[in-house]
């Protein structure tokens, strides 16, 4: 992923608060274009670098589950 991408998802949603975020990522789910992937990438990294070992851990593992056959 490009480096501005990410510094621009950035920009777009610093100082939202966690009602924002949830709608923004319900917004982009319901929606289901792919081009607001990128975006939800970019939340993905930040939280999985400022989660602990165990927080990690965890979604890791619910995630797996999410794509058992």
């Amino acid at each position: 992923m490009d480096f501005q991408i990410r510094q621009a998802i950035t920009a777009n949603v610093m100082g939202s608060d966690a009602a924002e975020f949830q709608d923004i990522v319900n917004d982009a789910i319901a929606r289901g274009e792919e081009h607001l992937l990128p975006g939800l990438g970019v939340f993905l990294e930040k939280w999985w670098n400022g989660a602990s070992e165990n927080e990690r851990n965890e979604f890791s593992q619910k995630l797996a589950k999410q794509f058992v056959s």
